[in-house]
Order: structure tokens, then sequence, then C-alpha cells
């Protein structure tokens, strides 16, 4: 199985430590990662702010760089699913290597639950946590359970974290609501984008979170921003972050 790792902009300059630990859990697992240093941002910010025009050239560079891989693995859903449910107007659709590309990149939990199969990690992390279920994650990639649709579902973070040893999952009153991050929203909109934002910090105090995780470190630096100037004594992590800690890896 020949793998790459994608390491989207924000986790290359703010949180290279999120970087690190997947390509440690990956390892633990008998992954070995191939960072290709052709990779660039996937789009997504130009993408969402409605500039196709610059957005195209490196979604084409994407599918180029990623092209001689089995799988492509990232640590966060929102790029993911840029690449597997918005390049379709941004890329040639007499690209041979598109298709296969697209539906390879996959975000870090479901490559571990859905193709490598692995079963809970051990290891111990005595902390209750408060998952997060970013909107693309959610919604695109169905990395979880929401509100709106009526059939079970698993979290694929919270059944990788529950096989540690003193772990417990904060009961929030609105699990699947948006933090208000949104990209360029949060620039466009700051004072909905910050109400939002306050709505679910609340929500994690009242449950009585000490460690705020998800699957993007988009929406947890606008949660951790807002954390950070309220003084509220909960730790960020991403779940990477918290599994590599947990196992040592």
């Amino acid at each position: 199985m020949k793998v790459a790792l994608f390491i989207p902009c924000y986790i290359d300059q703010f949180y290279p430590n999120v970087g690190m630990a997947t390509v440690r859990i990956l390892e633990a697992f008998g992954i070995h990662p191939e960072f290709p240093e052709a990779q660039t941002c996937c789009g997504q910010p130009m993408a969402n702010s409605g500039c196709m025009t610059e957005a195209k050239p490196l979604a084409e560079n994407f599918i180029r760089t990623f092209a001689p891989y089995d799988y492509v693995v990232s640590p966060s859903g929102s790029c993911v699913s840029m690449v597997r449910n918005h390049y379709d107007h941004l890329v040639s659709p007499q690209d041979p290597d598109a298709p296969r590309v697209r539906t390879g990149t996959l975000e870090l939990s479901e490559f571990l639950v859905n193709v490598l199969k692995v079963q809970p990690p051990t290891g111990e992390f005595a902390q209750q946590v408060g998952l997060h279920q970013s909107c693309h994650g959610l919604r695109e990639l169905r990395l979880g359970p929401s509100s709106e649709v009526m059939r079970p579902r698993e979290s694929l973070i919270q059944t990788l974290l529950s096989g540690l040893r003193g772990i417990r999952f904060s009961e929030l009153a609105r699990k699947d609501e948006c933090c208000g991050f949104g990209g360029t929203f949060a620039v466009a909109e700051e004072a909905v984008s910050c109400m939002m934002g306050e709505d679910r910090v609340n929500d994690h105090m009242k449950a009585g979170t000490q460690v705020l995780t998800a699957g993007d470190m988009s929406c947890l630096m606008h949660l951790d921003g807002i954390i950070r100037r309220r003084k509220v004594g909960i730790r960020v992590m991403h779940f990477a972050e918290i599994l590599a800690e947990a196992m040592k890896a």
C-alpha cells in the first residue's frame, strides 16, 4: 500500500505537531507515508470565496502530485471534502487520474477505521473529552452522526478514542452544531462567527469538558482563540495528538 500524507496549510504553518502526530499514528499501524514536497493548498479558501479561477491550478496540482499513490491521508475533514466533493468542476473530466485520486483521498479517522480496520487503540488518557464534529467531516464525509439523519451512525473519532483507559466523553446539549469558523466566513461575518463559537465553548464548559478535540484544526483554531481570550481552562487537541500521546506513538 503506497500512502501519501497531505498536510493542510494551517497545520503546516501553525500546528506542525498535528502532522507529526499523524505520522506517528500511521507508523504505529505499519504505514510509512510519503510526503510529496510538490503539494500545496488544496484550493478550498479560494473556492469558498468564489475564486474558482485561482482554485483551479491548485486542484490540478493536487491530482498531479498525488497520482502515484494508492491513498492520500490527511488530518483534516474539510480539505478532504474539498478534494472528494468539490473538484468535479476544477479538474478536467478527461484527466484519467482525477477520479482515483479523489476517491482515494481520506480523512485520518476513516482511513484508520474503514481501510486499515484498526480496533480502538489501547493507551491511557484520563481526561473528560468533548468532541466537536466539524461540519465538513460530519455532513459531507459522514464521519459521525448528525441530528437531522434519523439512523444510527458511529462517530469514527469517538470510536478510535474509546479504547483509551480513563477517557470520558462530554454529553453536549447540541453535539453537532457548527463552531462558526467557516473559513473566510469568520472574516466577513466576524460577529456572527464569534457568537457561534461562544455558544460551542459554553456548551463544553457546562458539560465539564477538559480537552476539546476534533478532526479539523481549523475549527479548533477558532474555538481555541475564544477559549484563550476568555481564559477558560480547556485544553485543545486534535484527536491525532490525543492518540499519539496516549499510545506514546
